[in-house]
């Protein structure tokens, strides 16, 4: 084959790819789903440049914050992923069971900018303190059009059919749309949209205002204070980009929006066994194996299967962190999805559990029925199911 050939070859397979045309390539973590458009793909560039960006003062970072950047947080294996940083809640329960936020809120940023007044504390009286780890992004534009219905119609709060698991679906006040929506974002499954998602992080996690969310949170001080606090800055927060016309938050949205999940890795017999014991302990559950998109116009997303491994509902399966929040109680969360499984560690919502064994052995509520089935299990049905975890 001539330089010349080769090279045509190799221009012919790249545009293939980009369009979507070739199924023999893998996706790796960090790509784009295949099949968007040149122009999609510039807008996953663009997204993806303003997700890795470092932000100072000057663009608007703080005065209270627990990230520069949205990779600080999602950038293992790659970015979209997860990191080992976790953010504060915190709390008060009295004799009664009754939570009570302390100065308007529950989250209680780790970081302030230079001069360090507006550095938050958390108060003397909280007695539920909280970490929660980055949930990655991959694939979330998918979840984004699975359908409200769709989730909906999964739950089941009064627990009717009697099997113990009594999920519920989060609706919530969609920031985005203002319309109520069910949630699937979050790990109460506060945000429907990821345009919603991104404001949220934009402003709680890097302290940067925007449309959706235009006013600073520094929980225990004061606004005159964190007036001060805050430099003169080189432009209004959420500036649209010269190159799209967009907001920083649409931005963010296009990245996690075009970006793809993770492909599950290679299956063999044993990874086919632990499959079935999936099932029969009941892990499928709450774990449901696949959702389907709805209509779209757009062909990408479109009527697609959704091999997450998640209801999106919230349940009570005994490892809830004690926060409410939105329209998830205390104990709650929403089940996380597996696919990826093998690329992420530390587990559950507060990095808690080093493998998959600890984390389902922390099951209880919901989930206790399953837990007992695994550790009632033999060491190879047991060993199976891990097998087959680690192929998400």
């Amino acid at each position: 084959m001539t330089r010349l050939s080769a090279a045509l070859l190799f221009t012919l397979l790249g545009v293939a790819l980009l369009l979507g045309q070739s199924t023999q390539v893998k996706t790796l973590p960090g790509d784009p789903l295949r099949g968007i458009s040149a122009a999609e793909f510039e807008l996953f560039r663009i997204g993806l440049e303003d997700f890795t960006e470092v932000e100072t003062a000057e663009d608007g970072l703080g005065p209270a914050f627990n990230g520069t950047s949205c990779a600080v947080c999602h950038s293992v294996p790659a970015i979209g992923g997860i990191s080992t940083m976790t953010e504060v809640r915190a709390g008060h329960v009295d004799g009664e069971g009754n939570f009570t936020e302390l100065n308007g809120g529950t989250l209680f940023h780790l970081f302030s900018i230079p001069g360090h007044r507006c550095q938050v504390q958390i108060p003397a009286e909280a007695n539920v303190i909280a970490r929660r780890s980055p949930i990655p992004v991959f694939g979330a534009g998918l979840v984004e059009a699975i359908p409200d219905e769709t989730i909906a119609a999964h739950e089941d709060p009064e627990d009717r059919d009697g099997d113990g698991i009594s999920g519920r679906a989060a609706r919530i006040m969609d920031l985005a749309s203002g319309r109520e929506r069910i949630g699937r974002f979050g790990w109460k499954a506060q945000h429907a949209t990821l345009l919603a998602f991104s404001a949220d992080a934009y402003r709680n996690e890097m302290g940067i205002t925007n449309d959706l969310l235009p006013n600073e949170v520094a929980l225990g001080v004061d606004a005159e204070t964190i007036a001060l606090c805050s430099p003169p800055r080189r432009g209004v927060e959420d500036v649209r980009d010269r190159r799209t016309g967009m907001r920083g938050i649409d931005n963010f949205e296009n990245f996690m929006r075009l970006l793809a999940p993770i492909e599950r890795g290679p299956e063999d017999d044993e990874t086919r066994s632990g499959e079935q014991f999936f099932q029969s302990f009941g892990c499928a559950s709450c774990h449901t194996p696949v959702l389907h998109t709805g209509r779209h116009s757009n062909p990408v997303f479109d009527q697609k299967p959704v091999r997450l491994f998640s209801d999106l509902l919230l349940h009570d399966v005994g490892t809830g962190d004690g926060i409410p929040q939105a329209a998830a109680q205390a104990n709650e969360i929403r089940t996380p999805a597996l696919w990826g499984l093998r690329l992420r560690r530390p587990l559950l919502h507060d990095g808690s559990a080093a493998t998959a064994d600890q984390a389902i052995r922390r099951h209880a509520g919901e989930a206790l029925s399953s837990a007992d089935r695994y550790r009632e299990g033999t060491v190879g049905e047991r060993s199976a199911l891990l097998t087959f975890l680690m192929s998400l």
